[in-house]
């Protein structure tokens, strides 16, 4: 059934006769400058109070009323603790302090304080030491004290108060509260960073960096159809070697050595900024520290230009350097066009002022956005890619396809919108991200190679060419050496290119 869909959906159209330019076959190299979780969880096995990393949503119950402490509005008034079922204004958001100090962040952005006497408000926008409070733990009981010793409790009327001045015992109701962990989905820089401590995660960073990706790795995938690599970096590379605070510097020697390996097997680069100041998308992967999106801001898109600048003028001159992308992943939900257009413009401009023939790459916005706003933004005139990421996952609709109809889906709905930008005047199409996974449960090693040759043939089309998600994972399938080297991803040799003849845009 698959190799007959396969027969019935040959390509008919080639853009690369129009443009005739070998294109990139790139591998990203996630998870390795830029921490993603799980990609390799193990990084984070050996931080205390591992479930309570910053980000972390909670919710607090009372033993003795059995209700929820509810920040009312979301957040800027009182604090109440009657509530039976836990929503939105009974949810917070960690900000870890050390292993056993934390703060609360309510859903409007306040957080808990003590500040206000002896009763427990939500008024406070940037938290200090009235704001922060020290927890004791008995597996998902807590006693919650503030650093001048005394501990919250709750009143018959519903308040929450800070005014039990002498230690609770564990049978003590009115001080004791149950713990319910909502969403525990950040585990990235921040989060391993702020969760070690500046020394032990110096020393987990160090051997990760050293070890996860390694120049047998270019070796391997020079000889394995791919000719560049894509590499996410976060924006404290630029203060390396002493970054801003939580994050530990290094990761630019690292990136150095990639482009010593780069020269030496014969790949290309593209530098991707992965985690921009503030985060652009509230993900781990943008180094968030609790979901929230503040890169917005004139503050911190100016500090972003800043690494685009150190970046370029780094490495511009080096020949391994194919492009620079000047973010990953902007949320549409959260970040404006206007707002990125400015901020592509400007920075089209500063990779132009150290290099004439560098490609610049604009990352799609995720979420609800068409690609084609980017067309038609002028953005600038030479050596500009569009980067779209394709994924038959994170979205409810792939979750009820087959492997005929994911397979169908590549070859119907994909490969229409490639050829349409393909077409557009302006930049050119680059398939930043796809993985050879889906939802398709017990899937044979053949659907699975019949998955992987759909994408490969469809995202080839792309006018600039495609990059895998990602170099190693501890999820298999996500894993690009494990694919080909157990043969669940087949890459011919005719992918095995050269990037010398790629040429300037369309007209």
């Amino acid at each position: 059934m698959i190799f007959g869909l396969l027969c019935v959906f040959q390509l008919s159209h080639s853009s690369s006769d129009k443009d005739d330019f070998t294109k990139v076959r790139a591998v990203n190299l996630g998870g390795w400058l830029v921490v993603e979780g799980w990609i390799k969880p193990s990084l984070f096995d050996g931080i205390p109070n591992g479930d309570m990393l910053d980000g972390v949503q909670v919710q607090l119950k009372s033993v003795a009323l059995q209700k929820y402490v509810s920040a009312v509005g979301g957040g800027g008034g009182n604090v109440n603790v009657d509530q039976d079922a836990a929503s939105t204004w009974e949810t917070f958001k960690l900000w870890r302090v050390s292993d056993s100090e934390f703060q609360f962040r309510c859903l409007n952005g306040q957080f808990l304080t003590a500040s206000n006497q002896d009763v427990i408000s939500a008024t406070t926008d940037s938290p200090g030491d009235s704001e922060t409070f020290y927890i004791e733990r008995n597996n998902t009981l807590l006693h919650i004290k503030l650093l001048n010793g005394s501990y919250l409790q709750v009143t018959n009327n519903n308040q929450l108060t800070s005014n039990h001045r002498s230690q609770p015992g564990w049978g003590d109701d009115m001080a004791t509260f149950q713990m319910t962990i909502a969403a525990n989905n950040l585990h990235g820089d921040y989060q391993l960073a702020n969760g070690y401590g500046p020394a032990q995660a110096k020393a987990v960073l160090t051997e990760h960096r050293k070890s996860f990706v390694t120049g047998n790795d270019f070796f391997l995938l020079s000889q394995n159809g791919v000719n560049a690599v894509r590499i996410p970096v976060g924006w404290w590379i630029a203060y390396d070697p002493d970054p801003p605070a939580p994050f530990i510097g290094g990761s630019l020697e690292n990136l150095d050595r990639a482009f010593y390996w780069a020269q030496v097997y014969g790949l290309k680069c593209i530098i991707d900024l992965h985690a921009a100041p503030g985060s652009q998308n509230g993900m781990e992967h943008s180094a968030s520290r609790d979901g929230s999106v503040d890169w917005p801001s004139e503050v911190n898109i100016q500090k972003t230009l800043d690494v685009i600048k150190f970046l370029a003028q780094r490495y511009a001159d080096d020949p391994s350097l194919l492009g620079v992308e000047l973010l990953n992943e902007p949320s549409a939900g959260t970040v404006p066009l206007d707002t990125l257009v400015s901020y592509y413009k400007r920075g089209y401009k500063i990779v132009r002022s150290y290099s004439e023939t560098a490609y610049v790459i604009f990352c799609q916005r995720i979420g609800n956005a068409d690609p084609m706003e980017l067309y038609e933004a002028d953005l600038g005139p030479t050596n500009t890619v569009v980067d779209l990421h394709y994924y038959n996952l994170f979205d409810p609709y792939y979750e009820k396809l087959n492997a005929t109809e994911n397979i169908r889906f590549v070859y119907e709905k994909r490969l229409p919108q490639v050829w349409a930008l393909n077409g557009a005047k302006g930049p050119l199409v680059f398939v930043g991200e796809w993985v050879n996974e889906w939802n398709v449960a017990n899937a044979s090693q053949i659907q699975y190679r019949s998955f992987g040759k759909a994408q490969l043939e469809v995202f080839g089309e792309a006018s600039f060419g495609w990059s895998y998600w990602t170099v190693r994972c501890n999820s298999v399938h996500w894993d690009y050496e494990w694919n080909v080297r157990n043969r669940y991803l087949i890459i011919g040799k005719q992918s095995c290119l050269q990037l010398q003849s790629l040429k300037h845009n369309r007209g």
